[in-house]
């Protein structure tokens, strides 16, 4: 189920379900219909859990996963549920938002009748949402539909469901079992659910009787070897299978812990060879093929990156490093799909980008295809959105530190991906920031890295600044040896006139009260001093006009003349530099970077 979060989404499906309890008394423990950004479930564990989290990763943000339980017994923190019969909606936890017993409405009253869910009657359901509202009604199957749901609850899903969505149940059992079936089953992103149709749906079937009952000894013992014997006969399919998989590739015993891993044989027919003529964006230690990989069709961008001399460990870092960033996802970033080694090659996956980059399309653009205000100021949205989402939205805190425009790429519907995370920090939230060596790309790099080398958010909100007086004006953060656009659009501001210093191929559909805050909130973000500098949350609230931007009359720190900052970028210039790569999902731009060391 695709989904955008940009814009509200709804859904509506209706089931029967059934659970029959597999010996005398209670049974356990329920099913849940769910939305979940992955087929499997990986890691979880049963009983209380139902098959979906497991105890470390029950309540994490990261899950993603939207559910509706039909649980049997008490809830799984220990009393946290006054009954065990109920119905619950769960956000990314087993701690369920609102539930309530499990019950219906008759018809034109308030009365309710009790529903028993271990009951082994067939049992109708209803979860309806309309971007507002998630609505759960439930009855029995040989009545209509009641009028009014037992549960409504107020709620936007977009924040807590990916773009890609898979729909369905899950159910478990443990200590207590039973035999859970769902019937029937209908579902619809457009509009209400199709009807069933109740005479043609299986009924469940009966419960068991009572079974001889066995020494738990034995029976322990038996499950034991059992286990044993299928883990011993797993792993020998699982090695056999491997080994004539990747007999072909010489793969050292670290590489087996790293999952995204593309085989090389379909990288290579992807790229018809690494042919000269897939390439799409040459850098100083790589190139970048386009290709389409043969299982599944789609269109990749492939970077394929020689090192001459790597050690182990080295390698075992950088792949940790890409295995965690390769677990982003948001719309406005590149995705890493994946990975792949080969002798001294390495080769990164990513989204194939059909419009390039941003560079590109500001100094090199194609005949027809400058870009208007309008998709500018909205690029500039995607990247602050972007941003905020490494910064503060994800469960580990992401510096980028190489935030520039060559790294901005536009899909197809003109928004913002940025990509390259060669360069990336991650930290723990509420962490201080390490003392790194100064990387990055001349004209971008924060001031106070040459006097800490601490790289921060703080960092990455002065590069987004002189991003967004590029795009404004047009003109690229150093054009030469004395110019520097931050100095030049400062000047410009003291003299009152600031909207001359916007691109002249911009024509008059421009918004002014737009460019002139984007150019005073580029200023803003390039201050200087690092604590002057917004965070990404309240640039995004300039942005969107929910707060109004501060004035900063005091600039006698950052003389335009002089130039403080054009004597720092003159210092670093002086200082070896190399021609780098970028890691950009189509196509990288050779720009002179900073490459001290990672």
């Amino acid at each position: 189920m695709p989904g955008d979060k940009s814009s509200s989404f709804s859904f509506s499906t209706t089931f029967v379900l059934a659970i029959v309890p597999s010996s005398s008394g209670r049974g356990g423990y329920g099913l849940a219909f769910t939305l979940s950004p992955s087929k499997q479930f990986h890691g979880a564990v049963a009983e209380h859990y139902m098959g979906i989290f497991n105890p470390e990763n029950d309540g994490s943000p990261s899950n993603h996963i939207f559910a509706v339980e039909f649980d049997t017994v008490n809830g799984h923190n220990e009393g946290a549920d006054s009954d065990g019969n109920h119905v619950g909606i769960n956000i990314n936890s087993m701690d369920s938002t609102v539930s309530r017993p499990a019950a219906y409405f008759i018809d034109n009253t308030e009365e309710m009748e009790e529903l028993v869910l271990e009951s082994g009657d067939r049992i109708q359901a209803w979860i309806e949402y309309d971007g507002n509202f998630v609505n759960v009604t439930i009855c029995p199957l040989n009545i209509n539909k009641p009028s009014k749901p037992l549960i409504s609850y107020p709620i936007d899903l977009a924040p807590f469901v990916q773009n890609t969505t898979y729909v369905g149940f899950s159910a478990s059992t443990g200590v207590k079992t039973s035999s859970h079936f769902i019937l029937g089953w209908s579902f619809s992103t457009n509009g209400t659910a199709p009807v069933l149709d109740i005479s043609a749906l299986p009924m469940a079937p009966s419960k068991e009787k009572n079974r001889p009952s066995y020494d738990h000894r034995v029976i322990g013992l038996i499950a034991a070897l059992s286990t044993v014997t299928v883990l011993l006969l797993g792993i020998l399919i699982c090695f056999t299978l491997y080994k004539r998989n990747v007999k072909s590739e010489n793969l050292e015993d670290w590489e087996l812990d790293c999952p995204h891993r593309f085989r090389y044989k379909d990288l290579h027919a992807a790229t018809k060879g690494f042919k000269q003529s897939e390439i799409i964006g040459v850098g100083g230690f790589a190139a970048v093929y386009k290709g389409v990989l043969p299982t599944t069709g789609t269109e990749v961008a492939v970077k394929k990156i020689t090192q001459t001399q790597s050690s182990i460990q080295g390698l075992r870092e950088f792949v940790a490093e890409i295995e965690s960033l390769g677990r982003l996802r948001h719309k406005n970033l590149v995705y890493l799909q994946g990975w792949c080694k080969k002798k001294n090659d390495l080769l990164l996956i990513y989204d194939y980008i059909p419009n390039g980059s941003l560079y590109s399309l500001l100094f090199d653009p194609k005949q027809g295809s400058v870009l208007n205000w309008r998709q500018r100021f909205n690029i500039i949205k995607g990247i602050a959105a972007g941003l905020l989402y490494l910064h503060e939205e994800w469960e580990l805190v992401v510096v980028h530190r190489d935030v520039k425009s060559s790294n901005v790429l536009i899909d197809a519907d003109m928004n913002a991906r940025l990509g390259d995370f060669g360069l990336a920090r991650l930290y723990d939230h509420g962490t201080d920031w390490h003392t790194t060596n100064v990387v990055g790309t001349i004209g971008y790099i924060a001031p106070e890295l040459a006097r800490n080398g601490q790289a921060s958010t703080s960092s990455d909100v002065f590069a987004f600044g002189v991003l967004l007086l590029e795009i404004v004006s047009g003109r690229k953060p150093v054009d030469s040896r004395n110019f520097f656009l931050v100095d030049w659009v400062i000047e410009w501001h003291q003299k009152g006139r600031i909207l001359d210093v916007m691109d002249t191929k911009l024509n008059s559909s421009c918004v002014v009260e737009e460019v002139k805050l984007v150019l005073l909130l580029g200023l803003h973000c390039s201050h200087p001093k690092p604590e002057i500098r917004p965070s990404m949350r309240r640039i995004v609230r300039y942005l969107n006009g929910d707060e109004h931007l501060p004035s900063i009359d005091n600039w006698d720190s950052f003389d335009s003349r002089d130039g403080m900052y054009a004597m720092f970028l003159e210092t670093i210039s002086s200082h070896s530099t190399t021609k780098s790569y970028r890691s950009s999902s189509t196509g990288g731009i050779s720009s002179t970077s900073m490459n001290r060391g990672r």
